[in-house]
């Protein structure tokens, strides 16, 4: 079992940054792919951006050409760094790492950190 701890969540104004980190820790041998997943209010879970062990990204639609994930193998340590942030993007983020090769939005997941963007 892997257990994740999230941070940097906050308020920010639109147009803003925020930098989210999620660091793994116990069964970290079975990590492959790291993703972030997020939960706005009334909406359903969305993947927001995944990125493999190999470091190749992965980004929705909503978020591609402002958020950027990557990954520091060494720390086990997945980040999400936000920019040009807009209201639409407030909403609980969620760090998820599959176990092994099983896909993302299985195995473990972060408890999550609230994101908000308004002025």
């Amino acid at each position: 079992q892997v257990q994740l701890v999230e941070s940097g969540g906050g308020l920010v104004q639109p147009g803003g940054s925020l930098r989210l980190s999620c660091a793994a820790s116990g069964s970290i041998f079975t990590i492959n792919a790291m993703g972030w997943y997020r939960r706005a209010p009334g909406k359903q879970l969305e993947l927001v951006a995944g990125i493999s062990s190999g470091g190749s990204p992965y980004y929705s639609d909503s978020v591609k050409g402002r958020f950027t994930i990557s990954r520091d193998n060494a720390r086990n340590t997945v980040y999400l760094q936000m920019n040009s942030l807009k209201p639409e993007d407030t909403a609980v983020y969620y760090c998820n790492v599959p176990a092994g090769a099983r896909p993302l939005g299985t195995g473990s997941w972060g408890q999550g950190t609230q994101v908000t963007v308004s002025s």
